[in-house]
């Protein structure tokens, strides 16, 4: 049946834009280290039911190496591929029947996603299927883009759109248990006027002044982790782990943590968190187990500041369906790039995953649900990154700022793509991009939207 809702919206033009992007310094991550890559953004033109038309915007990095890290395909062929699936999911939105909300919409094409997404490897003569993780990757921006122009068409903050007035409700899509509920109740009112950040420690970062050599960038910017804090006060932290090399890790961990105390209290901050994530490397939770184990011996107080462990065994819950209770009885363990769908989101609750992880590369729709069966089951939630700059970014801490997530949000495009923002959007949202004493200032986020302010950047220059 049509929707009756004037607030409903119909796609008129979706223009799709990509930026080559260089790191700073290289980002590493599981097995992969990335250097460059694409950078996509869409504008989205749409009308709404009183003929009223506006524009918004989404942005994401087209990351193969988080969405697809086989191997046996080429990062050439995969952006390939993500390429044309972009393009098909473009195609796909623009000529759907509306009116719809965005919600509706991103739900509805969920199953057709999935269909381009192998067509796309046929069309490229790849035999290996993209994962349905790495398509939502391709599909997330143009749904960002479409939030945001659902609230800059209504006049009214994006945020403001997820209840009775504006959309069906929870029930459609999570069932009998959520009839006469919407996101609106799961979700906070206003943006956390500050949100704590959680800055990356990759694999390859140098920790201490004693590491620097020649070889690092001279911008201005920190090179090590020590003068990072001293920098920008972060209090939180997330450590890039192997996985597969238990001694280094327990090092690792606590040479991090005992960096970060020291310069903290230097700053005189006593707060500190830690997580770790492994990306999927471990074989088994008995990993963690004992690293955690190790760790609680040799530094109770780097063990009593982690404050989760981050999908620690391989994506496919079907194939690694380990029992992570033992994990959780010591650390709450957080599901990313498992949880791509809501039954997904089932099988990681019945293997005794504590939480999940959020991210905007994963479709701000399927937050907006994710965020929804979380807090209605009590379930523990983290907004994680997609080392995010420019729009990706905005849109990102925004979420996490109206979210009620465990802690902040991630963002760590600062450290390793910082050249990707431009000025205008810095100028623009100067207390997101430069942090305080580890946390962004979120007053910019105002106005109708996603809260981007595309005319002020627009009208900032380049």
């Amino acid at each position: 049946m049509p929707s009756t809702r004037t607030s409903d919206i119909t796609v008129e033009e979706l223009e799709i834009i990509l930026e080559p992007q260089h790191a700073r310094t290289p980002l590493k991550f599981g097995g992969v280290v990335v250097e460059s890559l694409p950078f996509c953004r869409i504008r989205a033109k749409v009308e709404n039911g009183l003929h009223e038309i506006a524009e918004g915007w989404g942005g994401i990095f087209v990351m193969d190496a988080w969405g697809w890290p086989d191997a046996a395909v080429s990062h050439e062929d995969k952006q390939r591929v993500m390429q044309r699936t972009i393009d098909g999911y473009v195609h796909l939105v623009t000529t759907h029947p509306g009116p719809f909300h965005p919600i509706e919409l991103f739900m509805a094409l969920e199953d057709d996603l999935a269909r381009i997404s192998r067509e796309a490897c046929r069309a490229e003569g790849v035999a290996v299927e993209q994962p349905f993780l790495n398509a939502l990757v391709c599909a997330s921006p143009v749904d960002a883009a479409l939030h945001d122009a659902f609230g800059n068409v209504n006049g009214i903050d994006s945020y403001a759109g997820y209840g009775p007035e504006f959309m069906d409700d929870l029930s459609r899509w999570l069932g009998p248990e959520f009839a006469g509920e919407y996101p609106e109740q799961y979700i906070r009112d206003e943006y956390l006027p500050r949100v704590p950040i959680f800055h990356l420690v990759g694999g390859l970062d140098k920790l201490t002044r004693d590491e620097l050599d020649g070889s690092d960038p001279d911008d201005g910017l920190p090179n090590c982790l020590a003068d990072w804090i001293q920098y920008e006060g972060m209090y939180c932290l997330k450590v890039k782990l192997r996985g597969n090399d238990l001694d280094w890790d327990i090092d690792r961990m606590i040479a991090v943590y005992e960096v970060g105390r020291e310069e903290l209290d230097r700053l005189g901050i006593d707060e500190m968190h830690l997580t770790a994530d492994t990306n999927e490397m471990c074989e088994s939770p008995d990993y963690i187990v004992e690293m955690l184990q190790a760790i609680r011996e040799r530094s109770p107080e780097c063990y009593e500041r982690t404050l989760y462990i981050e999908q620690p065994t391989g994506r496919d819950l079907e194939v690694h369906d380990h029992d992570m209770r033992p994990i959780a009885a010591l650390k709450p363990v957080i599901v990313d790039e498992s949880l791509t769908t809501l039954d997904t989101f089932d099988r990681a609750m019945e293997l005794g995953w504590s939480g999940v992880a959020l991210k905007t590369c994963k479709g701000h729709s399927s937050d907006m649900l994710f965020a929804s069966k979380a807090g209605k089951l009590g379930v523990p939630y983290a907004v994680q990154d997609l080392t995010n700059p420019s729009l990706a970014l905005i849109h990102s801490v925004g979420l996490g700022a109206r979210l009620h997530t465990i802690m902040g949000v991630e963002a760590n495009s600062r450290q390793f793509f910082p050249a990707s923002t431009s000025e205008a959007e810095k100028r623009v949202h100067e207390g997101i991009f430069s942090l305080e004493r580890g946390e962004a200032d979120t007053s910019s986020l105002r106005g109708t939207g996603l809260g981007y302010q595309m005319d002020r950047i627009l009208a900032s220059g380049p």
